[in-house]
Order: structure tokens, then sequence, then C-alpha cells
């Protein structure tokens, strides 16, 4: 892109964007504050479903040891005291939603006893009780947007679910507010106080300089980008379903989890490295290349979340500030895993060079044909986990997360990837339980993890003939259920076989 003339005494458009980028400081001259491009999104789909539980975050952790609760109070109202965003409600002011932030409202731990049940009775009384709470929905005028709730369930045993609506926190926020909680409860059950130093900015500060900072000549350069990248793309991924797609979503969701070997992992990365490769672009191209085999599209585009923290003010906030990226794959040409991985490598870093655009307004920009049965743009999402680990850690505690999902699917399927510590790679396939049954999720995994196996085997193999399917799964389909051959009477005619058989199934 060729940089914009100046004339002398005016800043070029690199100037103007190095002073804007300077502006995010504190603003209180106002006690409303404008919504980010991201908040603005969620908030028009809650007036749309406002008892929708889609965005709500939950993590739920199972305590075990001498839990002082009265410090873990004391370190949630700290929490709730340095990040007004958790205190944030929305309203409309001139037409236009608005945030407000309380700052009188004491954070309360809402609890609960269960210790009086026996124990296999409390076990599934507790599990209703999570999906219960993680699935209730927020009034978002009224808040607060914060929940936790403690249930004792013995004198040294305790379940803890924390509980954020999407449009104050995302995946990054939850590591932010475990690394806090261990700070804090270790602080005050020392009988400390606390260490953390105070914040140079608020959620509120950002949104205000992303309206600033996101128009005109920067926003258009990043546009243009996109408007190219996206011409011409397939409105829909066609991947055949178990069941067919309903007018409206309803967004009923299941998650199958599965775990890749150390080998297979190691073998994914050396391929990687060969071709300057990360890790989430080798597994972006196998997932893509499944879909592709799926589908029988040669033209794929997945949506992916960033991070959004460009700025590292921002890397110690509560708030909404990942994006969605959209990854357009062209497999034309019957592409060999390394070129496919090649071409997957230069959309990924132009698309990370252009992730400032919102993805409410690349929406908006590139005016997609509107659906209530899929999103726009893509219907398929690719995460690999590298946010900052949670830290889910409280002094003196045995601390274990527990599954605590609210029964939802934003997506028709969302991978998630996750190194882990001894070197596998743990995934989890979220899908839209009224198009897809488990089994067929599960075959989907497996032929995941067979695909990457043959590219990691043979980069140079043509993508189009690498195996999808296990050889015992192949012989199931090709052989085992086409064995059916029937001995019949040879000397009957077959007007007479047809006979026989209608008179014994009439």
């Amino acid at each position: 892109m060729s940089r914009p003339t100046e004339s002398a005494g005016e800043m070029t458009l690199e100037q103007k964007r190095e002073l804007l980028a300077s502006m995010l400081k504190k603003q209180r001259e106002s006690r409303t504050f404008p919504l980010s491009f991201a908040q603005h999104r969620l908030w028009l789909l809650n007036q749309l479903e406002p008892d929708s539980p889609l965005y709500n975050v939950s993590h739920a952790l199972r305590l075990k040891g001498s839990l002082d609760v009265a410090a873990l109070e004391r370190s949630f109202q700290e929490i709730w005291r340095r990040h007004e965003v958790l205190r944030a409600t929305f309203d409309m002011v001139d037409g236009d939603p608005v945030q407000r932030f309380g700052s009188d409202t004491p954070f309360v731990i809402q609890k609960e006893e269960l210790s009086h049940l026996a124990e296999d009775e409390r076990e599934d009384a507790l599990s209703q009780l999570i999906r219960e709470e993680a699935q209730r929905p927020y009034d978002l005028t009224r808040g607060p947007l914060l929940r936790v709730k403690l249930w004792r369930l013995g004198s040294d045993d305790h379940l803890l679910l924390v509980s954020m609506h999407h449009i104050v926190s995302d995946g990054w926020s939850v590591g932010v507010l475990a690394r806090e909680l261990s700070a804090l409860y270790a602080a005050y059950v020392s009988g400390l106080s606390s260490l953390l130093a105070e914040l140079p900015v608020q959620y509120a500060d950002f949104a205000a300089w992303q309206r600033e900072y996101l128009r005109g000549p920067l926003l258009d350069s990043q546009l243009a980008y996109w408007r190219r990248q996206l011409a011409g793309a397939p409105a829909e991924l066609e991947l055949p379903t178990d069941r067919p797609r309903a007018v409206v979503a309803m967004h009923r969701g299941a998650r199958h989890h599965f775990r890749l070997p150390v080998e297979l992992a190691e073998g994914l990365r050396r391929v990687g490295r060969e071709e300057g490769a990360t890790l989430f672009m080798t597994l972006l191209a196998g997932w893509q290349a499944l879909l592709s085999r799926y589908s029988g599209q040669q033209d794929i585009s997945v949506g992916t979340p960033v991070a959004g923290r460009t700025r590292v003010e921002t890397e110690q906030l509560i708030g909404f500030f990942v994006n969605t990226l959209v990854l357009r794959a062209d497999l034309s040409g019957e592409p060999s895993f390394r070129e496919l991985l090649g071409r997957v490598r230069e959309v990924c870093l132009g698309a990370y060079a252009h992730q400032e655009v919102p993805f409410e307004r690349l929406v908006e920009e590139l005016r997609p044909e509107r659906s209530l049965s899929r999103t726009p743009l893509f219907q398929v999402m690719f995460a690999l986990q590298n946010t900052p680990g949670e830290g889910w850690a409280l002094e003196g505690l045995e601390t274990r997360a527990m599954e605590s999902g609210g029964g939802t699917a934003k997506f028709d399927l969302m991978l998630a990837m996750a190194e882990t510590r001894e070197g596998e790679l743990a995934g989890s396939i979220e899908y839209n339980t009224d198009l897809y049954e488990a089994g067929t999720v599960a075959r989907l995994a497996q032929g995941f993890e067979e695909l990457l196996r043959a590219a990691a085997a043979d980069p140079d193999a043509s993508v189009a003939n690498l195996p999808v399917m296990s050889e015992a799964e192949r012989d199931r389909l090709l052989y085992l259920w086409n064995r059916t051959e029937e001995e019949y009477p040879a000397s009957l005619c077959l007007h007479e076989l047809f006979e026989q058989q209608a008179a014994l199934a009439p």
C-alpha cells in the first residue's frame, strides 16, 4: 500500500497513528462511557435474546483443604474494586448504549450448604447446580456481571463457581482474575495487605480510545485489506450434517474431548519449523484440509480468536478485548500439505498485520447475507490456547478444575487445541447438537488425527490423498458393512423371489 502524500506541516499517517496510540490513558470527564466495538455487538445480541446463556463464562473449582472463606471473599472484593468493568451496567442515553460503573455496591459471595446430603446424592445435586448456575441469565441493566457461588460440601471440601458475562471478560481475563485471586488470597490468609499495583487504566479507557483510534485513514487501510482478502469467499461451509439446519439456530451444544500423542505433536512441530510456521498454523492447515475433504470445497474460511491486547497497558485488565479473524485457505490445484501450510502461513501473517479491525466492523463493512441459522463469514472456529495460564491456585488448598460448560455452542463446530505439560496436544470440539450426533464428531476428531499423522510422516503428499479414516474404520466401511451376500434358491425366478418377500413383509 502506497503512503499517502501529506502537505507541509501536516502529520503523516504514521505520525498520526503514533499520536493516537499514545492517547490510551485514564479518562474521567464523564459518568458514562461508550462501549467497545465487541461490547456493542454482544449488547445488540442481548437485546435480541436477553435470557440466552450463550455468552456466560463459568469456571468451577473443587477446593480440598482448610478454606478461609473470609479471605476468599475479601479477595474477590478487591478484584471487584480494582476492575471497574466488573461493576458495569448498560443503559441507553440519547439512543446509544453506554456503560456505567457502580462504586458503592459491596461484592458478596453466594454461599450454600450441601454437607448434610449423602455423598452420592451430594455429587449428583452438585452437577445439576453447576449447570443451572452456569446457564442463569444476566441482566445487563442491573448487574452484577461477576457472580461467585461457594458450595460447602464438608469441613475441608468446597466447590467454587466463578461466572462472568462475556461482555466484561474473555479468556485472557480469566487468567488475570485467577492470578490476582491467588496473590490476594495468599496475602490475606497471611495477614498481609494487597501487594498488587494499581491499574494505570481501566477497560472504559480502552473502549473510548478504540473508538478514537479506529477511524479515518487508519481504519480505511485495514478494511481495504479485508475487502481484498475476503472478496468472493463462500457464504457457507457446506459440511454434511446429521440433521437439517433449522431456520433459527438454537445454539444447543456439547463437547468431544481427545488427545494427540507426544510423537505426533513433535512431528507437527518439526514440519512447522521446516516451513517457518508456528504450531497454530500447522494445526490450522490440517483442520482446513479436513474441512475441505468433508465439504468438497476448496475455499475454506475459518474463524479464530486473537487476544486483541495490542497495548501493554491492557495486559493486566479484565475486559472483553478478544477479536475474531477470518482465515481463508485456498486448497485449489491439489497442493501438498507442505504447500498448503505455506499458503496458510501467508494468510495468517497478513491477518495478524491487520487484526485491529473489530469483527463487528468487518461484518458491517462487507455486508454478507445475514441469516438467523448461521454466523456470518464463517461457521467453524479454530483456536490454539496460548493465553497466560489460568493459575487457579489458592494457598494451602488443593484445587482441581471441573467441567462447568453450559451446554451451548456459538458455532457449528469449534476446535480448541492446547499444549499439555507432557507434550501432548489436548483437543476439544464444541459442536451444535441440533446439527451433529456425538458419534459423528468423534469420527471427525479421529479423522483429524489420521490426517495429521499422515501429513507429519509425508508433508509432500497431496492433501487430497491424505487419509481421514483409520485402517479399522476403512475396513468396516468398505468390507464389513458391504458383506451383504445372501444364499437364495437359484431355481426360482426373480419375480418369484419378489413375491415371496412381499408375502413375508406385506
